[in-house]
């Protein structure tokens, strides 16, 4: 196979000087932050080299970037509904999530997250002086509508204004949220008053049979807002950008973000993430082709090598959210898998409620990799 999962051995790959090759002694093999053993796609390549070219290193501007997503959106999701006027550019998904919540939510107020969830969630909520609720998910790692329901009547109360952090497809499960759970989101926060906003960061990242469903594209998200980007799918974490599109009963909220938040992208990101939703769709499709062999690949290897560790593939993101607690390594196995299999996985604990003893894997490499992480992990028993 030729996909991008298959063309960087691990010797070149050591050579990248990103946090997921750094952060550990040589001797461990990294599957932990959300970055992507590929290289990158030609077009983006050809965007950024052109770009060092002509000097063109300045401040970002213009709806590139919006009116490439906008066109994605139509072809990838048949949805039409990205109004470039009620759009902006942001440094990234959580800095514009972190200004928008500024503006929709109350200082000191109440957030609301299904956990387990991607811990910057909590990072970022508590940075800016507001409470994080948890509602966690079900059964299967889906939205659970009861909890959330009466998640959201605790924290409406009189005059107050809460938020719900939306993460879709969620992180770390790989759930991919079904219209009709994101029509029953929104009438649950039109019900009790509660502001929206997704995080959709990892939308394009969603395999065969299933399908991405944007948050405002369902009944009753005309109020909500959702943060987009390229970064995940093609690997563009090093090349920061962002677009922050808000609802039609949005647009007043966008109106009061500050103005430097249009500012914040790398002009060279922009130019990166513009060519990777114009011209990067073959490249997109390779690697979830191969995305989705890993994930299977890796089901199978967990069943015959360790039966104790229970996962349900999901059907978007390449992370795998895996369930030790059988193992009996307490409630941070990721701790034992790195000491004594020398790979490091993500710390479920982390991950907020419902994370103790589980640990976030990342197959977003090569299959050979999948296969000797799992290795180390029953070598660590």
């Amino acid at each position: 196979m030729t996909g991008p999962l298959h063309r960087l051995t691990l010797d070149q790959l050591r050579e990248r000087t990103s946090e997921k090759w750094r952060v550990h002694p040589a001797d461990v093999l990294p599957l932990f932050v959300a970055e992507l053993d590929v290289p990158p796609a030609e077009p983006i390549v050809r965007a950024v080299t052109g770009a060092m070219s002509r000097g063109d290193t300045g401040y970002p501007a213009g709806t590139g970037y919006a009116e490439a997503l906008a066109a994605f959106a139509r072809e990838r999701w048949a949805w039409d509904g990205i109004a470039v006027e009620r759009t902006t550019m942001v440094p990234d998904v959580m800095n514009g999530i972190a200004e928008i919540l500024r503006v929709v939510a109350d200082p000191g107020g109440d957030v609301v997250v299904n956990s387990p969830v991607y811990p910057p969630f909590y990072d970022f909520v508590r940075h800016g002086g507001r409470r994080i609720v948890e509602a966690p998910l079900g059964p299967g790692g889906r939205i659970d509508l009861a909890v959330l329901d009466a998640t959201f009547a605790r924290v409406a109360t009189p005059g107050a204004r809460p938020a719900y952090l939306l993460c879709s497809p969620h992180n770390p499960t790989g759930a991919v949220h079904t219209a009709d759970e994101l029509e029953a989101v929104a009438a649950l926060a039109g019900r009790h008053g509660v502001r929206v906003v997704a995080d959709e960061i990892h939308a394009p990242l969603v395999f065969a049979g299933a399908g991405f469903v944007p948050y405002l594209s369902v009944p009753g998200a005309g109020t909500g807002f959702s943060v987009m980007s390229a970064s995940k799918a093609w690997n563009l974490a090093g090349l920061k950008a962002a677009v922050a599109i808000a609802g039609p009963g949005a647009a007043d909220d966008l109106a009061r973000l500050p103005w430097w938040l249009r500012s914040g992208p790398s002009h060279v990101g922009v130019l990166a993430h513009v060519a990777a939703l114009r011209d990067g769709g073959e490249w997109l499709d390779a690697l979830l082709d191969g995305l989705a062999a890993n994930r299977d690949l890796l089901a199978g290897l967990l069943a015959e090598h360790l039966p104790g560790v229970r996962y349900q593939p999901g059907d978007g993101t390449y992370l795998a959210w895996l369930d030790c607690r059988e193992l009996g390594l307490g409630d941070d196995p990721a701790a034992v898998f790195l000491e004594r299999g020398r790979v490091a996985l993500n710390s479920g604990p982390t991950f907020g409620t419902g994370g103790a003893g589980h640990v976030r894997l990342n197959f977003g490499t090569s299959p050979e990799i999948v296969t000797e992480a799992v290795r180390r992990m029953v070598r660590a028993l």
